[in-house]
Parts: structure tokens; C-alpha cells; sequence
């Protein structure tokens, strides 16, 4: 089971700059791997994830086999309203997982 860890600030002040990071958990199996019977290892990889806030994507990212298992992202953004991040990873085999994490701007 995939579990994402969010970090965003409770709060910020308008025009600060806001670091935001998530990291997901997931194996990112390449493909490219044999087991010792030689049998190809199936592909199983995140392939996209976006981030919008309050409906407007702000981050996308397109993921390829050479990323590392548990993809980490660290991305900004300038904070200028109140609001709600929502966060989406999109993968292989039907994977699919969201999460969401909110902002108060003063």
C-alpha cells in the first residue's frame, strides 16, 4: 500500500515564499530487472504527479524508469492565498493516489 508524506506550512504571510515537499512510497520497479529463473520483472512506476492549488496546477513532474524508488519532490511557490493543495500520483497497473494539505495566508 502507497503512502505519501506531505510537508506545506500551516501558515504564511502574503508573498513568502513557501518551500512544499512529498515524498511517496513505492517500489519504482524499472522493468529492465530479471529474477534468477530470468524472468522479466513487470515495469511498476509512477509516472506523473501534479500539484494544484485551489484548483490551479502550480507543479507537474513526468516520472521514467531511472527514477528511484520512494520519489521525493521539493519544489516553491509564492504564497498568496488561503487555500488547499492537492496533490496526485499517477502510475502504472491502475496506481493511483491522492492526498491534500492546507494554507492560511495572513
Amino acid at each position: 500500500m502507497a503512502s505519501a508524506l506531505i510537508n506545506v506550512p500551516a501558515k504564511a504571510k502574503r508573498g513568502d515564499i513557501i518551500e512544499i515537499k512529498t515524498l511517496m512510497s513505492h517500489i519504482m520497479e524499472s522493468g529492465y530487472r530479471h529474477k534468477a529463473s530470468g524472468e522479466a520483472v513487470p515495469r511498476d512506476i509512477i509516472t506523473s504527479f501534479t500539484c494544484h492549488f485551489n484548483g490551479a496546477e502550480i507543479f507537474r513532474a513526468d516520472l521514467f524508469p531511472a527514477i528511484a524508488a520512494n520519489p521525493f519532490f521539493s519544489f516553491f511557490t509564492t504564497a498568496t492565498e488561503s487555500g488547499k493543495f492537492e496533490f496526485e500520483w499517477i502510475g502504472d497497473k491502475g496506481f493511483s493516489e491522492t492526498a491534500s494539505a492546507s494554507i492560511s495566508v495572513e
